[in-house]
């Protein structure tokens, strides 16, 4: 959520308060580096709060359900019923960020499983990572079955890949601003905190030893060679959070992975525009089994399933209003799409 104005007072605090921070941590880093490694790691594993979102009044008009994760309650909610999609959210967001996925997508026959990642939102605060992200997609799965498809954004691709290496099935994946290699974003963290070599050298141990995972496995290009899931890769070329560069490396990795390249959305108005949602819809439906949303074998809608939708389609425009398109494909109504080299 962006911070509200602030008056020059308190503003200029703020700022000298973060630089006095930095200063003390850059000292520290040199008399204590173990209790500072401690402390950068409880820092850069643990979200911000989220932005807020049109789409939470969407999430308050349907029934929360739950997963357990590590000893914690995930927060999940479930809407339409057929082939399931899981939406997952990237670092500092939630599951309101993905909700203009969820209206079109019920109106195709997908049942949509939305949730907030461990550390994030409903679920609470607390350390989180790609490694908790992806644990909950394992635990989704055991929950709602096996997926259709996944649609992911920024660092929830990077657990969905990770997911995936570790069993999850999903038929189909759509990237939106994915991070190649998340562990990089930790030398942008020490430059900002001045912190030491040696002190990231221990939180790095740390961290692995916490997660069970050693940072350099969690390489998205390196996870997707040689897996078989068809991939749309959406990315924005005005991206200032996570480079166009990575989401071209990832499909350039994965097999048979489709690239499309949009400008002017960037990191966050991506998730809401009705170009790239009807792109990626249509992706996911690319396959989908021909069966009624109840389940039934025909490829016509029931009466029951019709009224339904339509119920909750209505109900999704009065919970939700304004969220139309907010930006727009460069140069034309269709996206630039491209098969990856």
């Amino acid at each position: 959520m962006p911070r509200p104005p602030a008056a020059a007072p308190e503003k200029s605090t703020i700022v000298l308060l973060s630089a006095l921070g930095r200063r003390a941590l850059g000292f520290f880093s040199f008399v204590a580096p173990g209790p500072v490694a401690a402390l950068a790691e409880r820092l850069f594993f643990t979200p911000p709060r989220p932005r807020r979102s049109r789409g939470e009044a969407l999430l308050r008009s349907g029934p929360r359900h739950g997963v357990m994760v590590g000893g914690h309650r995930v927060a999940a909610w479930r809407f339409g019923r057929g082939p399931v999609v899981l939406l997952v959210h990237g670092w500092a967001g939630r599951a309101a960020q993905m909700t203009a996925f969820v209206g079109p997508l019920v109106a195709r026959g997908f049942s949509v499983v939305a949730f907030d990642a461990p550390g994030h939102g409903a679920s609470g605060r607390g350390l989180s990572s790609a490694v908790d992200f992806a644990r909950a997609i394992r635990a989704l799965e055991r929950e709602y079955g096996v997926f259709h498809a996944v649609v992911a954004h920024s660092l929830g691709a990077a657990a969905t890949a990770l997911a995936l290496a570790g069993g999850v099935s999903a038929r189909r994946l759509v990237f939106l601003g994915p991070a190649a290699v998340p562990p990089a974003w930790a030398l942008g963290f020490a430059r900002q905190w001045g912190l030491t070599d040696d002190v990231m050298a221990r939180m790095r141990v740390r961290s692995e030893r916490r997660l069970g995972l050693p940072w350099e496995e969690l390489d998205v290009p390196r996870l997707g060679r040689g897996r078989g899931e068809p991939l749309l890769v959406v990315h924005d070329r005005h991206d200032t959070e996570v480079p166009f560069a990575d989401g071209r490396r990832i499909a350039s990795a994965w097999s048979g992975a489709r690239l499309v390249e949009t400008t002017g959305l960037g990191h966050q108005r991506i998730l809401r525009d009705a170009a790239v949602v009807q792109h990626a819809i249509g992706f996911v439906a690319e396959d989908a089994p021909e069966a009624c949303a109840c389940g039934a074998a025909t490829a016509q809608t029931c009466e029951s399933c019709r009224l339904e939708r339509e119920l909750f389609l209505r109900e999704a425009r009065w919970a939700a209003p304004g969220d139309a398109s907010i930006g727009s494909w460069s140069g034309s109504s269709v996206p630039r799409s491209t098969s990856a080299p």
